[in-house]
């Protein structure tokens, strides 16, 4: 499905990606781990497509597709979901209308009806419900006033009512209680686990990956992956550290 060969890339003419290669298959799930700098944030800003980020060498392919000829809003719209590690808020725009133009956005490319608004409202709070997230913060303002953890929960919600076919989560753990890491844990689980669908899940600690079971845990190092194995090694590092692994 996402198939990357020899990446590199830069920001502000620094090299961060130095030669990563990676394939993920539809039913898979990747976990990438790594120290801080490593480059597992601007490997999940490249594919997302986001500006300032400068690809120098390799080759990207996302469905057949070459994912870096296409403009973050067609990625969006083949089916490419990016769940930042700081969402940010959007004042004046409520969830409902953010999601509900988002997702008839996607549709709409794809050539798909769009969601009448009870429809689209009944699919919002659903997925609300599926992650403990109260109804009534579909109507406020993205983000603004959210908890760390109540912001990872909401791009949750976005997921779910999305419904990508393939996910970049960065850092989804990050700022989430014990209680919220399982629900978000199950929430991925749920969404994205499926024959035609793939995940990748960027983190720094292995304690998600005991909710979200990863077929493949890559070591990302000073730009390139140093190290695969299975969920073994997540435990591993979590045990001796970056330094010893890669050792």
């Amino acid at each position: 499905m996402l198939k990357i060969e020899n990446l590199h890339a830069e920001i502000d003419g620094k090299p961060i990606l130095k030669g990563l290669t990676l394939a993920v298959n539809a039913g898979e799930i990747h976990a990438i781990m790594g120290p801080n700098g490593a480059g597992k944030s601007t490997l999940g800003y490249v594919l997302g497509g986001r500006p300032g980020y400068e690809v120098t060498q390799g080759s990207v392919t996302f469905a057949g597709q070459d994912l870096l000829a296409l403009e973050p809003h067609e990625r969006a719209a083949a089916g490419l979901f990016l769940g930042f590690q700081y969402p940010v808020e959007i004042p004046g725009v409520s969830n409902v209308q953010f999601l509900r133009e988002s997702l008839n956005a996607q549709r709409a490319a794809r050539g798909e009806k769009p969601l009448s608004g009870a429809e689209f409202l009944k699919l919002a709070r659903e997925q609300a419900k599926l992650l403990d997230m109260d109804a009534e913060m579909l109507k406020r303002p993205v983000n603004v006033g959210f908890s760390g953890g109540e912001k990872k929960r909401n791009e949750m919600v976005q997921m779910g009512v999305i419904a990508p076919r393939f996910a970049i989560l960065d850092e989804t753990d990050s700022g989430l209680d014990i209680d919220a890491l399982r629900i978000v844990g199950d929430g991925i689980n749920r969404i994205m686990r499926h024959a035609d669908k793939a995940v990748l899940l960027i983190t720094h600690y292995q304690r998600l990956l005991d909710y979200v079971k990863p077929d493949f845990v890559h070591v990302l190092d000073d730009g390139r992956i140093t190290r695969t194995g299975g969920p073994e090694l997540a435990l591993q590092l979590e045990r001796e550290g970056y330094v010893e692994v890669a050792a």
